[in-house]
């Protein structure tokens, strides 16, 4: 499964073609529906460009992507769009229309988050950026209750980043983790961990809050060419 991640924190400032109104993802993801991706990942801004977890804009942006194509929609609840655990407890507690959310484990109050989350049934992607992360998840109470497990190594270069998702990996067989997982990496690690993934025959992502560039080094125009880059990789490792 290939889930696309269609604008992450950045503007257009960083890519004149990257989505960040409803209307403006909505497309991206039709576009990407289209190239093969089977889920995404979106973060929803404010009318003034912002990023927010307040439940009005988050179903409104997820609703409007939701509506331009058939597959799942999920955001994320990174510490940094708004500060303390009770605020991201309280505008999570509104949601109601995202498919899933990420919550990163290294994060304060992550548990907390992914058991609001459960009780709202919205499916829950645990992000395990570090061997220290995968140790506290394997120990958790939540582990069996996730829908997907992300295995994503943050700005590391790519051999450091090959060798963090290796261990992750052992950790996660050693303690009998079964939930479905998915690898990403960003910037100049990104191919090399998708193709990384694909080999181990789990799920990747791809998109412009991953990388800008396509595996040859030059730059992408949308998220769709990211993902039909992406298909190709997929499709060569099955033949």
């Amino acid at each position: 499964m290939i889930q696309a991640s269609l604008n992450g924190p950045f503007t257009k400032d960083d890519h004149p073609a990257l989505p960040i109104t409803g209307a403006e993802l909505a497309a991206s993801a039709a576009e990407c529906a289209a190239a093969g991706a089977r889920s995404f990942h979106v973060h929803p801004r404010t009318e003034a460009g912002v990023e927010t977890l307040a439940a009005d804009v988050i179903d409104t942006v997820v609703a409007a992507v939701k509506s331009s194509q058939p597959y799942p929609v999920g955001v994320g609840t990174g510490a940094w769009i708004e500060g303390s655990i009770a605020r991201r407890l309280a505008n999570v507690s509104g949601w109601k229309v995202p498919d899933f959310a990420s919550v990163n484990v290294a994060e304060e109050g992550a548990f907390e988050v992914m058991r609001r989350l459960s009780i709202l049934g919205i499916d829950i992607e645990a992000g395990v950026w570090t061997v220290d992360d995968a140790e506290v998840l394997v120990r958790s109470d939540v582990v069996g209750s996730l829908a997907r497990i992300l295995v994503e190594p943050v700005e590391l270069d790519t051999p450091k980043a090959l060798e963090i998702v290796g261990t992750i990996h052992e950790i996660l067989d050693r303690g009998g983790v079964e939930v479905p997982r998915l690898q990403h990496g960003d910037g100049e690690a990104t191919w090399v961990l998708l193709e990384d993934a694909v080999r181990r025959g789990i799920d990747v992502r791809v998109g412009f809050e991953d990388t800008f560039t396509l595996p040859d080094g030059s730059m992408a125009y949308t998220n769709a060419d990211l993902v039909r880059a992406a298909m190709g990789i997929a499709g060569g490792a099955r033949k």
